[in-house]
């Protein structure tokens, strides 16, 4: 059965990317993203990790703690946390078990070939321990702005920078005749 929002998000425990035990129940009382991903330095994933990266201070203002998860080893989550100077956890799930939990070990298929990976997904758990949003159709450069709900979100509010006017030339265009063969 899927978890939807409303439903009661499943406990787990686990390691970070230091060996430490992590468990959702330490984090009563306040709001998780729990982002479940496919592999540490992968192109999608470094977008995607960059990005909450680069508004963790929004996050954690808005009072979010915020944990990845991958089948990564706990060796390779630091190596990716040290190169793109991640300030979260990453939760090692070499066994599976927390993908099994939250629905995100799928069957998927690429170039026609059938395969089990995980599915990039995040989960909005409240401070009660709720499921307040499931996010299935990750956008991974503008995913702080999905947790954050488009229309609350302060990144939202930005008005994009304007790009300048292109100059016109003002030298004269040589005509170039072409000759008929």
């Amino acid at each position: 059965m899927a978890l939807t929002a409303g439903m009661k998000a499943p406990d787990f425990t686990t390691t970070d990317q230091d060996g430490k035990e992590v468990k959702l129940s330490d984090f009563k009382g306040k709001k998780v993203v729990l982002y479940f991903y496919p592999k540490d330095m992968t192109p999608g994933c470094t977008t995607e990790a960059c990005n909450l990266r680069d508004n963790y201070k929004l996050l954690q203002k808005q009072g979010y703690e915020v944990l990845g998860v991958s089948t990564d080893d706990e060796k390779m989550h630091r190596k990716f946390i040290e190169k793109e100077k991640l300030p979260f956890r990453l939760l090692a799930d070499t066994n599976k078990s927390l993908h099994e939990k939250y629905g995100t070990w799928v069957e998927k298929s690429m170039y026609g070939r059938k395969y089990m990976g995980t599915a990039r997904i995040t989960f909005i758990i409240d401070e009660n321990g709720i499921l307040a949003e499931v996010i299935e159709k990750v956008d991974t450069a503008n995913h702080t702005q999905q947790i954050l709900g488009e229309a609350k979100s302060p990144l939202a509010k930005a008005k994009p920078a304007k790009k300048a006017p292109k100059k016109v030339s003002k030298k004269p265009v040589k005509k170039v005749s072409k000759k008929r063969k």
